[in-house]
């Protein structure tokens, strides 16, 4: 687990070599040659790591020493980056030459001591004959269990009766483009067991067939002459010219072939030009399973692709039963206790749904004695039991990974199970920590980078797709609470990061921590208490109910710390005080604070010239000082709707403001006082895509439509309006606005006839909707989702037909309308309109509330 911390070194090292400060003609610029070490030795390095992990795995506890050295070696490299280079860089803006100099020979002295290091643990391995790269045969033996598990009888399948019916009605269908049916999804959901089954009810309707399995680690023609044994191609065929022959016999023949666990695309590469085009005319078919629904998707284009689901719970407790069960016929629930049965049902609501877990928990339990004591046991202990049985499998999906990728993906065990997390956070606070770097130095470049990041773990199937945005890219996610503990398991294995329950121990590893999370109020509170240093920490997540955090803050000097996170519930409305010493964070850049937190943040914060994102949840009430405005690097930055951060938009002489920043950093402002909105704002930040105004007067309407040039990049607005506008809004000239939310204190008409030509999303809180208002929304040709909340509609009903023989909402597919007043029907009588609509949602509506035409009644 070494290469995660040496990843981090590398991508520091890199950052750091692009810096101006040590460019050509500066007098740092001989420190350039020791970062070139760091980073061409850390490559070197991690590329070792990653071959002799196989061997680790294997239990050589040599290379687990080993291993570890390196860890500490890396672990500290990253601390002299983060320690020595921001001094120097700082004492060279003040050109103070004679503390340059000193810090920057100090910084040589320990670049010395690790390469003192490096060599000395290549002494270690050679003096004691550690044999660490060898190809080790571990994860062989776990491919030849999936082989023969491939061929063995057993193909029942439990609770996938729909997915297999889909599937057969697919396989057979005559027009099946590619002929290809791809099964994904994550870790143990049982693809190879429903493909099986499918595999062996069909094969007999085609002239041969066969099933193979390919692996992580591939090789063409082993597969070619397991397929071409399973289709009946001669030995002698096979031996004398096995690419043509096999594709010579299969061009004549219909078959269907099952290749089981592809994990990349290039070997489909490799195979498909012996595999003849299996289309709709000769009617042969390929079924394939893979963990990564991209790889589905390269093979058999999308149509191909059948995403399997963990399994509902009353089809998890039958496949239990099975489970259970399966040796003695004479044996079931109805001899069991009703506490029996509700153990049973708790251990089964453990596993989530996953297959693979279930039938593991099942293999334990029928090793122990069928009592409420010996099945409460497995319960209690059930996580790392289950976690360990399901290892090897989860396990291989994480080592598939981008090395550069594994961080990323560990990070998702910071947060509590079954949480939604926001692709904005996770994204940003990637980069904040250099988990993402590009060579450029280019942020938007990062920012692009990271997001392919997390499409990638979607596709993946590592994790779960939660919500969308308005453009389509990921909104919000979650992870499987399987392989959320696979992501806690290897952050406290390779101190990425650990959890307030795993934390305590040994002082000189607590000393050690990197990143720590708590979901636990009574233990953060102990573990603060029993460690008065935690010199190395990186971040911090807070989960609480009582934030006592701030006080913690109070005694500790975070000096390393990057990124700060503390939610706390809604409706808690809890007073804080944020100490002083809060400022202290000199190498924070990433702040966020969620939920009902009434405070002020100090006038301190003027040293944490580092922040790039700071994220204030909309429901608190978090006072910002002018300080905020001192770091130069923000990009983000987001206030609750309240009154109480109005100091940190106040324009003075002697305090820096917004538009003191650079103009091409600042990409999100929400949301800035009305008051001080001035048209410069959009003149000078010329890279702002999302921006929130609030309390909305006749002088901003008034800018806002008449402003010229329009605003290149801006891509949201949201207007919260305190009084009814005698302006007429007119947005008609922001071509790249795709989102508008447009609110009001109070019911009032909405004066604008003019919205963004290229409008995808539209929200309206409060606001009065007539057929004026109905007539011109009808006509906006992008408009693909429309959302009413707490709108008036005086005309009691609301027409979606087209207007004068023609249609409307050409493009709408989905239509919310929340705690309408007034309503009482909701109708699209033609049959040109809203033909893409997919999603009608009422809440908080009358039940007399009638939906006529071609509207169906959604459940309410």
């Amino acid at each position: 687990m070494a290469e995660i911390l040496l990843t981090s070194v590398i991508n520091k090292s890199i950052e750091i070599a692009g810096n101006l400060l040590i460019q050509e003609g500066t007098h740092l610029y001989w420190l350039k040659e020791d970062i070139d070490w760091i980073q061409r030795e850390m490559r070197h390095i991690r590329s070792y790591v990653d071959n002799a992990k196989t061997k680790e795995a294997g239990g050589d506890s040599r290379v687990k020493n080993l291993l570890k050295d390196i860890q500490q070696l890396a672990g500290d490299v990253e601390d002299l980056l983060d320690e020595f280079l921001p001094k120097i860089q700082q004492s060279n803006k003040f050109i103070c030459c004679l503390k340059t100099v000193s810090l920057a020979d100090e910084f040589a002295m320990e670049i010395e001591k690790i390469k003192r290091r490096v060599i000395d643990i290549d002494r270690i391995r050679t003096t004691y004959n550690i044999i660490d790269t060898d190809n080790n045969n571990d994860d062989c033996v776990l491919w030849d269990r999936r082989r023969l598990f491939l061929h063995a009888d057993e193909t029942e399948v439990i609770g996938l009766d729909d997915d297999f019916n889909m599937l057969q009605a697919k396989l057979l269908d005559q027009d099946l483009h590619y002929g290809v049916v791809s099964i994904v999804g994550m870790p143990g959901l049982g693809k190879t067991t429903l493909a099986k089954k499918l595999y062996r009810l069909v094969r007999d309707q085609f002239e041969c067939s066969g099933l193979v399995y390919v692996s992580q680690q591939p090789r063409a023609g082993e597969i070619l002459l397991g397929i071409a044994k399973e289709v009946g191609l001669t030995e002698k065929k096979r031996k004398e010219n096995l690419e043509d022959n096999l594709r010579s016999l299969l061009k004549i023949k219909r078959y269907v072939i099952l290749l089981d666990d592809i994990w990349d695309v290039e070997i489909w590469d490799d195979l498909k030009l012996v595999l003849p085009e299996c289309d709709s005319k000769v009617g042969s078919r390929i079924i394939i399973t893979s963990r990564n629904s991209n790889v589905g998707r390269y093979i058999g284009g999308e149509f191909s692709l059948h995403a399997l689901q963990p399994l509902e719970s009353e089809k998890s407790f039958e496949l239990f039963t099975k489970k259970i069960f399966n040796f003695d016929d004479n044996i079931n629930w109805a001899n069991a206790s009703p506490d029996l049965v509700n153990i049973g049902r708790s251990i089964v609501g453990r596993c989530g749904g996953i297959p693979l877990a279930i039938v593991v928990t099942a293999g334990m339990l029928r090793a122990r004695e069928r009592t409420e004591h010996a099945w409460n046991r497995v319960l209690e202990s059930m996580g790392h039991k289950v976690q360990d049985g399901c290892a090897k499998v989860l396990a291989l999906s994480y080592n598939d990974l981008p090395i550069a990728s594994r961080s990323c993906f560990l990070y998702f065990g910071l947060y509590p199970e079954d949480h939604e997390i926001r692709a904005f956070d996770l994204t940003n606070m990637w980069i904040a920590e250099k988990l993402i770097v590009v060579n450029s130095g280019n942020r938007r470049e990062a920012e692009d980078l990271a997001e392919d990041v997390l499409n990638d773990l979607v596709s993946r199937n590592l994790i779960e797709l939660a919500k969308r945005t308005y453009n389509g890219r990921i909104s919000s996610c979650r992870i499987h609470d399987l392989l959320h503990s696979l992501c806690v398991d290897l952050a406290k294995e390779s101190n990425f990061f650990h959890t307030a329950h795993d934390a305590f121990g040994d002082p000189g590893n607590v000393a050690r921590l990197r990143r720590i999370t708590f979901y636990s109020d009574n233990v953060m509170d102990e573990f603060f208490r029993s460690n008065p240093k935690l010199e190395k920490l990186r971040v911090l997540f807070c989960f609480t109910k009582n934030p006592s955090i701030f006080s913690h803050l109070a005694h500790f000097d975070f000096k390393l710390l990057h990124t700060l996170v503390v939610v706390v519930p809604r409706y808690l409305k809890e007073n804080v005080t944020i100490p002083s010493k809060f400022g202290n964070m000199t190498y924070l850049r990433y702040l966020r604070l969620e939920g009902d937190i009434f405070g002020k943040l100090p006038n301190s914060i003027v040293k944490l010239t580092r922040l790039e994102t700071i994220d204030i949840d909309r429901h608190g009430f978090i006072q910002l000082p002018s300080g905020v405005w001192k770091s130069k690097q923000l990009r983000h930055l987001c206030t609750d709707y309240g009154q109480a951060s109005n100091n940190c938009f106040s324009i003075s002489p002697f305090y820096p403001n917004m538009y003191s920043l650079l103009p091409n950093n600042l990409q999100t402002l929400m949301w800035i006082p009305d008051k001080f909105f001035e048209p410069r704002l959009l003149h000078r930040l010329i890279n702002l895509r999302k921006l929130g105004i609030r309390g909305v007067s006749d002088s901003t309407v008034k800018i806002l439509s008449t402003f010229s040039p329009v605003p290149k990049v801006l891509e949201v607005l949201k207007l919260m309006f305190s009084s009814d506008p005698s302006e007429q809004i007119n947005l008609s000239s922001y071509p790249n606005i795709v989102k508008l939310h447009l609110c009001v204190d109070r019911t009032m008409a909405l004066k604008s006839e003019a919205f963004p030509p290229n409008l995808v999303k539209l929200t309206l809180v409060y606001f009065m909707v007539d057929r004026y208002l109905l007539a011109v929304l009808k006509t906006l040709p992008k408009l693909r989702k429309l959302k009413m909340a707490a709108c008036r509609y005086n005309e009691k009903k609301m027409d979606l037909s087209g207007e004068a023989n023609g249609y409307s909402f050409p493009q709408l597919e989905v239509l919310h309308i929340h705690y309408p007043k007034g309503l009482s029907e909701v109708t699209c009588t033609d049959d040109v309109s809203m033909l893409k609509l997919k999603e009608l949602l009422l809440t908080g509506v009358d039940s007399s509330i009638s939906l006529s035409g071609r509207l169906k009644k959604p459940s309410i």
